[in-house]
């Protein structure tokens, strides 16, 4: 057995490309599609025509809205970064009403309009009250301004949000989900690929001759899950050292348990490529297998969208036979929840399971077929 694990970390010392170029396409994926899902603010360069404007509370009004930052600099300025691409679109703004400037084809114009619209309506509104407490003899209109602004800092009302498993900010950062999900479907071919040398061993007639040596065929099957598996965690380690050393993400202060809760994923897809292969006849067929598999599962197990999004109930339902479905659940409740080990026990026990019982038809299937 110490053989076979020595001849295979050879055969990848010599050819690594396949374990590169999944995990830079891992990395790859989670860092575009990363960096555009999480929330992006939006700069708005903003031109005041009229001084007044900048003494108003327009000002105030535009500062402080999530996902817009409205910069304020000269018209030249304002001009150069919408007609260069740097802005989407500009504003000016004069002391009754104001412009857009549309650079390219935006969807934000309308929601960047409708904001500096409300803006002046809170600045009109103020100064109506104003004008009415100056009008009347019974108002003294420097108290009356001054309690509007306290009752302005202090609402009636108040409206406060919270999101199912707490409150961080980290459950809205589209980050884990892609880090976690591509992570997870790049691994399934490292792993298939490796463990379809089984299948081309077999061919090629190596087992046969490694039968008639001193190995025995346990260990044989042993060495390659073992193998198999190595490099797979490998692979994985190095995409979640980037993520955690380079790119700044701390996982939450649940690093270390993130990558200890990755081992029963890691042998469920070992399984189930010894499935896999075990179904094939040959490597034809196994390539075009892998990826509709891997594909599906990733479409079906929340690693391209978060389940909480699907609505079928029979897509739902197939989840819960997908090894990838709780892999994803075991990640996103260490490092994005923070569940305690007791309450992620369900979903590793469940791929400890699909892992022995793809194991065993796997095995057993090859072992059947003569190839």
């Amino acid at each position: 057995m110490r053989g076979i694990l020595l001849s295979k970390l050879k055969l990848f010392i010599r050819n690594p490309f396949v374990f590169i170029i999944f995990m830079v396409m891992s990395l790859g994926f989670a860092l575009i599609i990363g960096g555009s899902g999480s929330m992006a603010t939006i700069q708005v360069p903003v031109y005041a025509a009229d001084d007044s404007v900048r003494d108003s509370a327009i000002e105030d009004n535009l500062t402080g809205i999530d996902g817009f930052t409205f910069n304020w600099m000269s018209e030249e300025d304002m001009m150069t970064e919408v007609e260069n691409g740097s802005a989407e679109l500009g504003a000016i703004l004069h002391e009754d009403n104001f412009q857009i400037i549309v650079g390219v084809d935006s969807p934000n114009a309308g929601t960047v309009e409708q904001m500096i619209q409300r803006a002046y309506a809170k600045e009109q509104q103020k100064n109506q009250i104003y004008e009415a407490a100056r009008a009347s003899d019974n108002l003294n209109s420097e108290d009356v301004m001054d309690e509007l602004e306290a009752s302005m800092e202090l609402p009636v009302l108040s409206i406060t949000a919270d999101y199912f498993g707490g409150s961080e900010e980290s459950e809205l950062d589209g980050t884990f989900q892609t880090l976690f999900g591509f992570t997870l479907f790049f691994v399934i071919y490292t792993i298939g690929y490796n463990v379809l040398s089984i299948l081309t061993d077999k061919k090629n007639g190596i087992w046969d001759r490694m039968i008639l040596s001193p190995v025995r065929k346990w260990e044989m099957y042993v060495a390659n899950l073992i193998y198999s598996f190595f490099e797979g965690y490998v692979q994985v380690l190095v995409i979640f050292l980037v993520f955690r050393y380079i790119v700044g993400v701390d996982f939450n202060g649940k690093f270390t348990e993130t990558l200890l809760l990755l081992v029963p994923y890691v042998f469920a897809i070992v399984a189930l490529s010894i499935l896999l292969t075990g179904i094939v006849k040959n490597v034809q067929q196994f390539n075009a297998l892998l990826p509709i598999v891997s594909v599906s599962m990733a479409m079906i197990g929340g690693a391209f969208w978060p389940l909480e999004i699907v609505e079928s109930e029979f897509l739902l339902a197939l989840s819960k036979i997908n090894p990838l479905t709780y892999g994803m659940e075991v990640l996103n409740g260490v490092a994005v929840y923070g569940y305690p080990l007791e309450e992620l026990l369900y979903p590793i026990s469940i791929l400890i399971l699909m892992g022995v019982v793809f194991m065993g038809i796997g095995i057993h299937l090859m072992e059947r077929r003569h190839v």
